[in-house]
């Protein structure tokens, strides 16, 4: 089944959070890079050949990786990022945010993500 999966890096945005983090590891595309998952996935991921990192979010080039449930705010901030504006990132997390803890979160998520981002532009990428 994973051989019907068409993803290319050079081409493609790629972000996988927890389990799907192994999808990418089987497939090949994570190749040296480390990567987050969720505890329960850990295991796998390293008997996979993956350098597992105690943290919510990594990514290098087009590929990303988030570990744990709560963390698809930093994928989702990563495209837009990467995709759009700081300011369509921000807007996008505030909206999802709690209440009363908006700015923490926004703040958060970006410090979280945005050592990581590349502005590699994708080949036929629209702007």
């Amino acid at each position: 089944m994973l051989g019907r999966i068409e993803l290319n890096p050079a081409r493609q945005l790629i972000g996988a959070q927890c389990s799907g983090t192994l999808l990418l590891a089987k497939m090949g595309l994570l190749g040296d890079c480390p990567a987050c998952t969720d505890l329960t996935t850990k295991p796998w991921v390293i008997e996979a050949g993956v350098r597992v990192l105690d943290q919510p979010f990594y990514a290098e080039g087009n590929v990303a990786t988030a570990g744990g449930c709560l963390a698809s705010q930093y994928l989702a901030a990563w495209l837009l990022l990467r995709g759009a504006s700081r300011a369509d990132a921000e807007a996008a997390l505030h909206y999802v945010a709690p209440v009363g803890q908006k700015e923490e979160y926004v703040q958060r998520a970006l410090a979280s993500v945005e050592p990581y981002v590349t502005h590699t532009p994708l080949v036929g990428a629209m702007h």
